[in-house]
């Protein structure tokens, strides 16, 4: 099993399989239009541009820490659009702990645990790197900025 055996619904709510993104890198990132660490999205946008040809981000809004992430998908693509010119796939909200997570972030937290090997997600912008093959790569902290990450994501480029 890897990353490439899930599907989700994008914000337009169309079903999508994983697998389309078959043979690129992902980042995939829990991501919230009202925290203190949104403005990643600007770093994310970066990361989508600077390796357009062999990473894709998938943003998963959620609302599960803070409630951070109220509006509706309509609202949260026109947020992401008018502030930060998001280009890179954003998926329907999901949950990511818990009994109602989404089942790609109960594989991802259990494939790539964080500190002292806590699979919960501690807040929004928990960031996963996939390799091309759909295996779970790193797990980055909130915290890390996006552009904290280029290196990581170069060298799982260059394989």
């Amino acid at each position: 099993m890897n990353v490439h055996d899930f599907s989700a619904r994008d914000i337009t709510g169309r079903e999508r399989k994983l697998a389309e993104f078959s043979g690129k890198l992902l980042l995939i990132v829990n991501t919230a239009s009202a925290c203190g660490l949104t403005p990643q999205y600007a770093g994310l946008e970066a990361l989508q541009k600077r390796f357009k040809d062999d990473l894709v981000v998938l943003g998963f809004p959620c609302n599960q820490f803070g409630a951070q992430e109220p509006g509706s998908e309509a609202e949260i693509a026109s947020f992401c659009d008018t502030n930060f010119k998001v280009s890179f796939p954003m998926f329907s909200k999901v949950e990511v702990n818990g009994d109602g997570a989404h089942p790609l972030y109960k594989y991802l937290t259990h494939e790539v645990p964080g500190i002292l090997g806590t699979e919960a997600i501690k807040w929004n912008f928990t960031k996963f790197l996939i390799g091309r093959d759909g295996t779970p790569l790193a797990r980055f902290a909130p915290i890390t900025k996006p552009e904290e990450i280029e290196d990581d994501i170069a060298k799982a480029v260059r394989g």
